[in-house]
């Protein structure tokens, strides 16, 4: 009777431990499971490039020449977007700390004059499986192009200017290295946005009138001011051709003017109408 008793006892003790939680493999199949199920949910990010217009129309400058674009080529590497709390200003000046960060990896070379498909933008890439969520800030890098039309040069525009029975090719490579910073996309709509399963997109936008000027503004507005309208550049023609790049434009242009040239450079980058903030490298 007592060794029946011990071994009911000893059967009911094992039932008992093996129905108590959270020990021994049990413990770690269930922490397994609930590992499986947690963490940020994903979508996908894409990223365009924009030269509005200005570079898909044309546009009169400031001074008078109307400027047609055949070719406008950024190349754009180290491009990266944030979501950020508190939202991220520009104007600080201060580099971007997000929450979260996600890089596109590579050098990207872009036409922002539209091809046959005539897209109002040019696609740099698309990352895969980022974090859902706002993203309001992003920075790139503007380098060199490797290879390719506009070799040697971060931004390189292939152009027409007519003004009178005046016609000239116009073909000027900026070589300098341009590292944007900036906040949320300013415009008709917020962008950056990115659901679960669904894509978002994040948008560079080059602002081609800071250089020329806007004949359509006040010649005494800010950007016109600001602007070298393209009168300095048909000063060097030569057999009916414009091609200089920042190297030879600095013994060609005026002090002023290349100083004033070297200023506008920095400013084209934008998100929209967003600012941002740049370092010449």
């Amino acid at each position: 009777m007592r060794t029946l008793k011990a071994a009911l006892f000893a059967a009911l003790a094992m039932a008992v431990l093996l129905a108590v939680p959270g020990c021994g493999d049990a413990d770690q199949a269930q922490e397994g499971s609930e590992d499986q199920t947690l963490g940020p949910e994903y979508g996908t990010l894409q990223f365009v490039a924009n030269g509005e217009d200005f570079v898909r129309e044309g546009f009169v400058s400031s001074d008078g020449w109307s400027i047609t674009f055949r070719h406008l080529y950024v190349t754009i590497s180290d491009l990266t977007a944030y979501q950020t709390d508190p939202p991220y200003d520009p104007h600080s000046h201060e580099e971007i700390v997000g929450e979260v960060a996600v890089e596109l990896e590579g050098v990207h070379t872009v036409d922002l004059v539209p091809g046959e498909d005539g897209s109002a933008t040019a696609l740099v890439g698309i990352l895969e499986e980022v974090p859902a969520g706002h993203y309001n800030a992003m920075s790139w890098t503007m380098v060199p192009a490797a290879d390719g039309p506009s070799r040697g040069y971060s931004i390189y525009l292939d152009a027409q200017a007519e003004k009178g029975n005046q016609s000239y090719n116009v073909m000027l490579g900026f070589e300098d290295i341009y590292h944007y910073s900036a906040g949320e996309y300013v415009g008709d709509v917020r962008k950056g946005f990115v659901e679960p399963g669904e894509t978002g997109e994040l948008e560079m936008t080059f602002h081609l009138d800071h250089l020329f000027g806007d004949q359509e503004l006040p010649e005494d507005s800010e950007l016109n001011l600001m602007a070298m309208g393209f009168g300095p550049f048909a000063a060097l023609m030569q057999e009916g051709t414009v091609e200089e790049d920042l190297g030879s434009l600095a013994s060609k242009l005026s002090q002023a003017d290349y100083e004033k040239l070297l200023a506008v450079l920095s400013t084209l980058g934008h998100t929209g109408e967003g600012h941002c903030s740049c370092v010449v490298r």
